[in-house]
């Protein structure tokens, strides 16, 4: 069974920006393997179903980014999985470019809070992670207000795309391993 946590903020104002990338790849892979979004449950909302015949649990947490790990902790607890081996997390990533798309079996959090409190909680940093590449906050500009901004409609296509492409990135992690997974989509969005 695996976990798949795409990080966000619940509330209505916080749809479609940046931060809330890994929501929208969540709300990709429901819709692909028609998985249902709607039960509420250990501060997230998850939905069960399978993607190539493996069993999988959605998660968005419900907590707000800062504490992400509250409820990946208590879904991880709750379905008694590997975290090493079953836990993939979708975040946003600042020094990607738009559209770019980074998995890790490991790592730091990389200045993200989410992961920072995931880390935290799990007390370790050997966990999956989609990175997805939402572009540099431009010089001078607020780091949260650039994260919690929405997309110009140029990157907004790049970012549709990228998504697509994660939600099939974190298929082939499931059948073939995050290494096959690795070696199609570290690469940079144009190539993909």
């Amino acid at each position: 069974m695996y976990i798949i946590a795409g990080l966000g903020n619940p509330d209505r104002q916080y749809q479609n920006t940046r931060h809330n990338i890994g929501f929208d790849v969540i709300d990709a892979i429901a819709a692909e393997y028609d998985i249902a979004m709607g039960e509420r449950k250990h501060k997230a909302v998850i939905g069960k179903g399978y993607i190539a015949g493996q069993k999988v649990v959605l998660v968005k947490p419900q907590t707000y980014m800062n504490l992400s790990g509250e409820s990946v902790r208590a879904v991880i607890d709750f379905y008694k999985v590997d975290e090493k081996q079953e836990l993939i997390v979708v975040s946003d990533d600042v020094s990607l470019d738009v559209g770019r798309i980074r998995i890790r079996k490991k790592g730091s959090a990389g200045g993200h809070n989410g992961l920072k409190n995931i880390i935290q909680h799990l007390g370790h940093d050997e966990f999956m992670r989609v990175r997805m590449g939402v572009g540099e906050k431009p010089q001078g500009r607020d780091l949260a207000d650039y994260v919690l901004g929405h997309f110009v409609p140029k990157d907004r296509e790049v970012m549709d795309e990228s998504v697509k492409n994660a939600a099939a990135a974190i298929e082939v992690i499931i059948t073939q391993g995050p290494d096959a997974a690795m070696n199609l989509y570290n690469k940079k969005a144009q190539e993909v």
